[in-house]
């Protein structure tokens, strides 16, 4: 509806973030379970999620205009940044690069996560789900991406450890869509 509506004022009041491998099934609905395959990456810090479009068009200039006549798509980036505060099986492996935590000896307590030296592709799926209330849902899925970006960790004795990542999506082929919203809200009936 056009205008002003204050009943369409969305605010992400609580959330999560999830990871899967490429290729796992996401939910179609608002109300559907996500599959076992999907890992809840746990708290995030408060400045929740930004997620970020950014298309590059460029011009196609002509002697006979000092405007572009038309422009051209020449990329398209679409990114999810936050910061995540647990650390575990799932959430260092995902900051770090991809390499499975490994229990030293069997039953010692003692686990190890190795960097390698050579980075490798880590790519996942990505869904972020919020609720605005008890009525409104929204989940967006991105099938295929991967970590591009890792900020700096900072050890203090005042505030948590953060694992602070850029995603960036990536085409899984040439129909499937780069990302999906879903909605359970009534504003877009």
């Amino acid at each position: 509806m056009a205008g002003n509506n204050t009943n369409e004022i969305r605010v992400a009041g609580t959330g999560r973030i999830l990871v899967a491998p490429v290729g796992t099934a996401a939910p179609t609905d608002t109300t559907a379970a996500w599959a076992a395959a999907w890992k809840d990456l746990g708290y995030t810090s408060t400045d929740g999620i930004k997620l970020a479009k950014k298309d590059k068009l460029d011009p196609v200039d002509t002697w006979q205009s000092v405007s572009p006549a038309r422009f051209i798509y020449s990329d398209r980036d679409l990114t999810a940044k936050f910061q995540l505060l647990q650390l575990n099986e799932d959430t260092l492996p995902f900051f770090m690069g991809g390499d499975p935590i490994t229990e030293t000896s069997a039953g010692s307590g003692i686990y190890k996560y190795n960097l390698a030296s050579n980075p490798k592709n880590n790519e996942k799926a990505l869904g972020i789900e919020f609720t605005d209330g008890s009525a409104i849902t929204y989940r967006f899925i991105i099938p295929r991406g991967q970590v591009t970006e890792s900020e700096e960790l900072s050890l203090t004795r005042t505030a948590p450890i953060k694992l602070g990542v850029t995603f960036t999506a990536m085409a899984v082929d040439d129909v499937t869509p780069l990302a999906t919203f879903l909605m359970k809200d009534p504003a877009y009936a």
